[in-house]
């Protein structure tokens, strides 16, 4: 009886670690940002940055990526993104721009990209920043 319920034992941890294993290799798409997010640092009035960026991202995922939605906050415009599915191990970008006021000010900018994963189907790009007078 105890080798039995041992053998059971056994069979159960097998057909789990089976299926953690499975659901590895069906892992889908995965967009990830290169870098992750985009930092100005500390920049001077009189020296202001150039406020159109390339995001550029890839599929690090084992599934073709198909970006449904791009959208940007606080006076952000997306000018591009690409609307083909990105095979696993393809790159693309992103555009946009922005303004900024010449003063003083802390840049602060979310584009939030929607694609086909089901387990994150949202995914966020930071830009950020300080715009400072000079002393």
């Amino acid at each position: 009886m105890m080798r039995k319920v041992l053998s059971l034992a056994v069979l159960i941890t097998l057909v789990g670690f089976m299926a953690v294993a499975g659901d590895e290799e069906k892992n889908g798409p995965k967009l990830t940002f290169e870098p992750n997010r985009y930092d100005y640092g500390t920049v001077y009035v009189d020296e202001m940055p150039d406020t159109k960026l390339d995001i550029r991202f890839s599929n690090t995922g084992n599934e073709p990526l198909v970006i449904t939605n791009v959208r940007a906050c606080c006076g952000t415009r997306v000018t591009g993104w690409p609307r083909e599915p990105i095979m696993p191990g393809q790159a693309d970008t992103i555009s946009v721009e922005f303004r900024l006021a010449q003063r003083p000010q802390r840049i602060s900018r979310t584009v939030t990209v929607t694609y086909n994963n089901p387990e994150e189907p949202t995914v966020r790009y930071r830009i950020m920043g300080q715009i400072v007078e000079r002393e």
